[in-house]
């Protein structure tokens, strides 16, 4: 016999009474194989059976949303086609076996799975590596200090003591990081002083070598002066040959050898072309021997300091001044050297080169402490109002004998002030 049987009704047979309440939802028992649940939501079943609509499974829910809270139909409705939810209430996909969400198929989840809700992955931004720099692996350590007291300390604990640089290393390094900055092309500076003795051939010399000593660039000290110059005097001796002597074989020197077969070169690497010993040759030294000269080594070196002559008026001074990039005037501490500065400023504006003036430093040389009555801190303001910088060498017996010189011998006040007349003259490198 078919039909069910209902305690207040009895027996009924298929098709009697569509409608048979069993729960909170009304079911159609007409259906065969599955059922459908109509009027209602789903009040949120778990376990093997997907439901939603378009979802494979026994049950489908028609009308409604899954989820825990009744929904109107014809509420339902209208927001599905303004395309908004219903407050309150948030659609979650409907949990499958092992916890993860049912996804169509080639779709993408919407959060990472292990990932916590509300957070976002982060992004990579178009042209970011994720390649690791050194510095940010390698534990930066102190750097171990150069001088004084804090030095000694570190060599006697065997390195294990490091209290790091002290003020005037961090200010030494900052120095010749200012001193090796990038220079494109060849710079030229000419070294100028009416008077002489104040010791114009000597700072030539120590500025050239702290150039040499410290950048991997080519350094050469031109001697311009006709008047028998010593600057080949202030390094080894290693030619016999002359400024002269390279103007006659400039059509066959093609390489830097060919140059260096004419030069001397000093323990700092710097290289010194010399002057004519004789006065009656060096003063057919022209204008136009200079500038073939300078054409001849701006091609092999980077950096070409010209040591002048104390007259202003000779042959070649035209020449030395058009081509100069820069001047180092060179002054001494005393009353008669400032003046004699003075009046080579008063000259070079007068003659049209006052923008050379403006980049130009001001270098008093061999300043003794507590000596004299000379005012140098007014003495430098004088200069500065009128050059670009000012610089004060001290007096260093090594510079007072004349001899050779070796970096190396100098004072450390003497190298400390060459290192910042370096930096200041570096200030106006062309890196462009």
């Amino acid at each position: 016999m078919t039909g069910r049987f209902d305690e207040s009704e009895g027996w009924k047979a298929p098709g009697q009474d569509q409608a048979v309440q069993s729960g909170p939802h009304q079911v159609d028992p007409s259906s065969s194989g599955s059922y459908q649940v109509s009027g209602g939501q789903n009040p949120g079943v778990s376990g093997p059976y997907p439901v939603g609509g378009g979802q494979s499974g026994p049950y489908q829910v028609s009308g409604g949303q899954s989820g825990p809270y009744p929904v109107d139909p014809s509420q339902q409705q209208g927001a599905q086609q303004q395309g908004t939810q219903q407050p309150g209430y948030q659609q979650q996909p409907y949990a499958q076996p092992g916890g993860y969400p049912q996804q169509a198929y080639g779709q993408q989840p919407q959060q990472p799975y292990g990932q916590p809700q509300g957070q976002q992955q982060p992004q990579q931004q178009p042209g970011q590596s994720n390649a690791l720099s050194a510095q940010e692996l390698i534990k930066q350590n102190k750097r171990p200090p150069q001088s004084g007291w804090r030095r000694s300390l570190h060599q006697l604990s065997g390195g294990l003591v490091n209290l790091g640089e002290s003020p005037a290393d961090v200010r030494r390094r900052e120095l010749i990081t200012r001193i090796n900055q990038p220079l494109r092309g060849c710079y030229k500076i000419a070294m100028l002083s009416l008077k002489g003795g104040v010791g114009k051939t000597t700072t030539t010399t120590t500025l050239g070598s702290t150039f040499s000593s410290l950048r991997g660039d080519r350094v050469i000290a031109v001697d311009a002066n006709p008047d028998r110059g010593t600057l080949s005097q202030k390094i080894p001796l290693e030619t016999t040959a002359t400024v002269r002597h390279l103007l006659r074989d400039a059509k066959r020197i093609t390489r830097y050898s060919d140059v260096r077969a004419y030069t001397s070169q000093g323990p700092s690497r710097l290289e010194v072309l010399a002057s004519e010993q004789d006065p009656a040759v060096s003063e057919a030294f022209s204008e136009d021997d200079y500038r073939r000269v300078v054409d001849l080594l701006e091609h092999f070196y980077n950096i070409v300091l010209t040591d002048c002559g104390t007259g202003l008026m000779h042959s070649a001074m035209a020449g030395v001044l058009d081509l100069a990039d820069s001047l180092v005037i060179v002054s001494s501490g005393s009353v008669d050297g400032a003046n004699s500065a003075s009046a080579t400023i008063d000259w070079l504006e007068a003659h049209g080169y006052r923008d050379l003036i403006r980049r130009s430093v001001a270098v008093i040389n061999s300043v003794r402490p507590r000596a004299g009555k000379v005012d140098l801190d007014k003495l430098s303001q004088h200069f500065a109002s009128r050059c670009r910088a000012v610089v004060r060498i001290p007096f260093d017996p090594h510079l007072e004998e004349g001899a050779e010189i070796e970096l190396d011998r100098l004072s450390p006040d003497t190298r400390l002030a060459l290192l910042e007349l370096a930096a200041t003259v570096a200030d106006d490198f062309p890196t462009r």
